[in-house]
């Protein structure tokens, strides 16, 4: 029900503006390649986010700290590559750049999951925490500056084409098709869906839901790393604000997809469609010439809609309330 809310409201945008853009310029906002191919790179950022938040919100939590993790890769994929590139060659310098990096994210992510399912901090509050030592590494790393790139390989990563669809597409494309048949298909994402459900339960149930649930914030940091390799790649910079607007995009992308704040719902697929519906809005009006700042003002409203519609579904279905 909640997938297909998000599929009527995506093509209901669509079609706002497509007549939009033939009353404003006579031209057409849809039936264009280079729209689409826009909007699917401006979909990349929030999908990859949105992806680890799917899991770790579907389990009960929530991960804050994606926004500077991501821009913490961002800085260690940018010197590392320039570093390592210089004297071995762009591509040696890229592949340890990538693999550095994400091991690097992997920090954050363990000592995230070790907050919550080890010392029982709260989500919100032991991932707020990261998002301030992971800003902090991050401009301590880029001596409170962006890093230029200068390795070839990794700025083609991040704006090549291959059969004329974006590289950066291509891989989000990958990662994706991972990450949905680890959640629909494997028993993690059983135990996934069963910890946000029923945390009591699936303990009793013999789950080690303390190992599954720092897997699942591992993996949320692991694809804020992997965003932040390709935002370096395609605006040639290490920047360690790189994911700072975009946390509230994830968020955004999973609710909007039809998860559930209380846990124990949503997939991959709806929070693809949210972050479409994300890029669609930000492209849209920027397409249009309209403020960029209305762009936050139109994704705010949206989730504020979202959840409403969640909470109403909740109560009809007699689901738990907090009051």
């Amino acid at each position: 029900m909640a997938a297909a809310r998000a599929w009527i409201f995506l093509i209901v945008l669509l079609i706002v503006f497509e007549i939009w853009s033939q009353i404003a310029y006579g031209s057409t906002f849809l039936f264009s390649a280079f729209n689409i191919r826009s909007i699917a790179v401006f979909a990349v950022a929030p999908v990859l986010l949105g992806l680890g938040q799917t899991l770790v919100i579907i389990s009960g939590g929530i991960d804050l700290s994606v926004g500077f993790t991501m821009g913490f890769a961002a800085v260690i994929s940018a010197q590392v590559a320039n570093s390592l590139g210089a004297v071995a060659g762009p591509g040696i310098g890229l592949l340890g750049g990538v693999v550095i990096a994400l091991g690097a994210t992997m920090i954050p992510g363990w000592i995230n999951g070790v907050l919550v399912a080890r010392l029982r901090v709260p989500p919100f509050i032991g991932t707020l925490g990261m998002y301030g030592v992971a800003r902090g590494a991050a401009y301590l790393l880029a001596n409170g500056t962006t890093v230029p790139v200068q390795n070839s390989w990794l700025t083609w990563l991040g704006n090549g084409r291959i059969i004329g669809i974006p590289a950066v597409v291509l891989i989000a494309g990958i990662v994706i098709l991972i990450f949905h048949y680890a959640l629909a298909e494997t028993q993690f994402g059983q135990y996934t869906y069963a910890i946000g459900g029923n945390r009591q339960a699936t303990l009793r149930a013999g789950v080690n839901v303390r190992r599954v649930t720092i897997i699942l914030y591992m993996l949320s940091a692991l694809t804020a790393g992997i965003d932040g390799i390709l935002y370096t790649g395609r605006f040639a910079a290490g920047a360690p604000q790189a994911g700072e607007p975009l946390l509230l995009d994830s968020i955004a992308a999973v609710v909007i997809g039809g998860a559930s704040l209380f846990g124990g719902s949503g997939t991959i697929i709806g929070t693809i469609i949210g972050a479409l519906i994300i890029a669609v809005i930000q492209y849209g009006l920027v397409f249009l010439n309209v403020e960029p700042f209305w762009q936050f003002i139109a994704v705010g409203l949206v989730i504020i809609v979202s959840v409403l519609v969640d909470q109403s579904q909740r109560r009809l279905g007699g689901g738990r309330q907090d009051e």
